[in-house]
């Protein structure tokens, strides 16, 4: 579809300006210019327009070179940050090795969050006011409430200590605002997604409006949360709802894909695996001088998991594919595990057999191991013949919660016990033609592993389950310390923040 961007100017009472565009895939308004925020959101058009922009933070998911999901694999014990060097983002780099401070945390972290969470606050406040259809502002309403719930569960798991507002920030307060107990914050998200849900649609169905949140979605995340929260009980009834029986078709229509190499092309968007991703397009121009803003749309982890200078020889029988920034290498000890796993060659591009058999060649760069990760390796096709930078423009979506994740998650929930357990754990394992195993935790934990690999997941997995300091104390991961973030030193400077524990 035409790619229409949205601009608007929304200007607090305390002459706090914010600009914001997007370009996800169910926008279809025209652009409305600049307004105040007292006389903008007067009627529909003007409500969608705003309700768009808490929808572009999203994007964070694998958008600009700050994105959830190299950052979050670099910590983890299957991949290194990578990239051309050791100060080749010194965010990404101490986050891999756990020296990470609050002078090189990358602050879009928290920023770009609290950012989404300031547009939901306001969209909130105006909505009551605004005249519209009364069943349209309903939705409007849940939808800004469950994205201001992701936003903040991303917020609590990478910083836990952290403020909690639900309503405009003015000048006059916004630098006497506090951290919140993070069973206060846990339970806005809560609250925030159990409203949504009993006013969500149960699907999109019109082309217009895919990418858009539905029942099924906010109750995964709800599930989620619950799951982080340790409520497994409520954590395994969100997902029974979402996930149906194990293999077959849910109420909501998601099922697993047949093939899982399938989930990985990218024209294959919003299939029905796919309950919740952050939309991407090639059709932003997206250039250097505002990569990483709110007009940039397209996926940035497909150029920074790319292989170096990657030539192929004539007549060779290896991928055609750009070439990238190899962040995000995976681990020997990674493949070890995986090498004999029908996901491998969909998970892991192995440059070191190409290289060796004369098929491919590439620039080593840091921390190489000669393994990619595949499922965001894009190929010619994927490539941006427009305006912009070629680089910046890849199309791929990308998963912020899929099918196979929760029956994980349900499983877990359920205690990695019982028949209902055993039947999803078998679900995900049949796709790829694997046999039962007996469940467990700890089969839980190792299928976890394999299916997600390279999606973001499992350092949280990781710190959720109690396993990060024995399987990262090698990396330089303290107990205490390194499962969350420290606050970035510029949001500690004249306010009431405190730093979070073991910090400097």
């Amino acid at each position: 579809m035409k790619k229409i961007k949205i601009n608007y100017l929304v200007l607090a009472s305390t002459a706090l300006l914010l600009v914001t565009s997007c370009g996800k895939s169910f926008v279809t308004v025209e652009p409305k210019g600049q307004f105040l925020t007292e006389n903008y959101y007067s009627n529909s058009n003007q409500a969608y327009s705003a309700l768009i922009s808490v929808y572009d933070v999203l994007r964070k998911n694998s958008g600009g070179f700050e994105n959830m999901i190299t950052m979050m694999n670099a910590g983890s014990d299957d991949q290194y940050a990578g990239g051309g060097g050791e100060t080749d983002g010194a965010g990404i780099q101490g986050f891999s090795k756990y020296t990470l401070n609050s002078n090189i945390v990358p602050a879009s972290f928290w920023n770009d969050h609290y950012q989404g969470i300031f547009r939901a606050n306001i969209l909130l406040s105006k909505l009551p006011e605004t005249e519209m259809d009364a069943a349209l502002k309903a939705r409007f309403e849940a939808e800004t409430k469950a994205l201001r719930a992701i936003y903040y569960f991303n917020l609590v798991r990478m910083f836990k200590n952290i403020p909690l507002t639900t309503e405009p920030l003015t000048a006059a307060n916004m630098y006497e605002v506090e951290q919140a107990p993070v069973a206060d914050v846990y339970a806005q998200i809560e609250k925030d997604l159990s409203e949504a849900i009993s006013v969500l649609p149960a699907t999109v169905t019109l082309a217009t409006e895919t990418g858009r949140l539905t029942k099924g979605a906010a109750q995964a995340m709800l599930g989620k949360v619950y799951l982080y929260a340790n409520k497994n009980g409520e954590a395994a009834a969100q997902f029974q709802e979402v996930n149906g029986t194990p293999g077959q078709t849910s109420q909501y229509g998601y099922r697993l894909l047949d093939k899982f190499s399938d989930l990985w092309v990218f024209t294959n968007k919003f299939n029905s695996e796919s309950i919740l991703e952050c939309v991407h397009t090639n059709q932003s121009n997206a250039d250097w001088g505002f990569w990483g803003s709110g007009a940039d749309e397209g996926n940035s982890v497909n150029i920074m998991v790319g292989p170096r200078s990657y030539s192929r020889p004539a007549g060779s029988t290896a991928p055609d594919i750009p070439s990238g920034w190899s962040f995000n290498v995976f681990t020997d000890d990674f493949y070890e595990v995986i090498k004999n796993d029908p996901r491998r060659d969909a998970t892991v591009f192995n440059l070191n057999a190409l290289k060796t058999a004369g098929q491919a060649d590439y620039i080593a760069g840091y921390q190489n191991t000669g393994y990619f990760l595949k499922k965001f390796l894009p190929g010619r096709a994927d490539v941006r013949t427009g305006g912009g930078a070629v680089e910046l423009n890849y199309q791929q979506d990308t998963y912020i919660i899929r099918l196979a994740d929760t029956y994980l998650m349900e499983a877990e929930a359920l205690g990695g016990t019982g028949t209902r357990a055993q039947a999803l754990l078998d679900a995900v394992r049949a796709r790829v033609g694997l046999a039962s195993v007996p469940v467990s935790l700890d089969a839980i934990k190792k299928e976890r592993r394999l299916e997600l690999a390279g999606e973001g997941h499992r350092f949280f997995d990781l710190v959720r389950w109690g396993d990060a300091a024995n399987v990262l104390g090698s990396r330089g991961f303290q107990a205490g310390r390194n499962e969350i973030f420290p606050i970035p030193f510029i949001e500690l400077q004249g306010t009431k923040l405190v730093q979070n524990p073991n910090y400097e």
